[in-house]
């Protein structure tokens, strides 16, 4: 499992990947509608009400994407400019291409030989717990070098010559 050298790495949710899922298909729609509308006319103006159904896309995924490096670069259609068809496709092909690294990111296979998945926020919450676990029951052993005996009572560790362990 390869994160990004990013310090601000952050799986995403299993919300965020459910609604990733849902908006792939409809921005893929929305493209190849958008790159029809381009090739008749090119310098042709998107409507308002095409700019209003478009961002709401585009908000959606925005918000899926906010924890990315690529949201900075990611606008919305701004209805006063009244953007052209091509304007259109050239920033639904700009939400395109961070999906598509957003898929590479957080979909893989999570050990060698097992099938890819989304790696989500809680598969690593379970890994930190586990690691977690493992730290606390080794500071309960070593506090202070002291030792429990088949008692329950706690000495100290002493070393002798042969480096064995024996209680006070």
């Amino acid at each position: 499992m390869t994160e990004t050298d990013d310090d601000t790495f952050q799986p995403p949710t299993k919300e965020q990947v459910a609604k990733y899922e849902m908006l792939l298909p409809m921005l893929d729609s929305a493209i190849a509608e958008m790159r029809e509308f381009s090739k008749k006319k090119q310098d042709g103006v998107v409507n308002k009400t095409k700019i209003n159904i478009l961002n709401r896309l585009l908000r959606d995924i925005k918000e899926i994407l906010s924890t990315e490096p690529t949201d900075q670069y990611l606008d919305l259609l701004d209805e006063e400019m009244m953007p052209q068809n091509s304007d259109a496709v050239l920033i639904l092909g700009q939400y395109r291409a961070a999906m598509d690294r957003f898929k590479e990111q957080h979909f893989r296979r999570p050990y060698p030989g097992t099938n890819l998945q989304w790696m989500t926020e809680d598969m690593y919450e379970y890994s930190d717990d586990e690691d977690d676990e493992g730290d606390e029951d080794a500071e309960d052993d070593d506090e202070a070098g002291e030792v429990e005996d088949d008692d329950g009572d706690v000495g100290d560790v002493v070393e002798d010559d042969d480096n064995e362990s024996n209680h006070q």
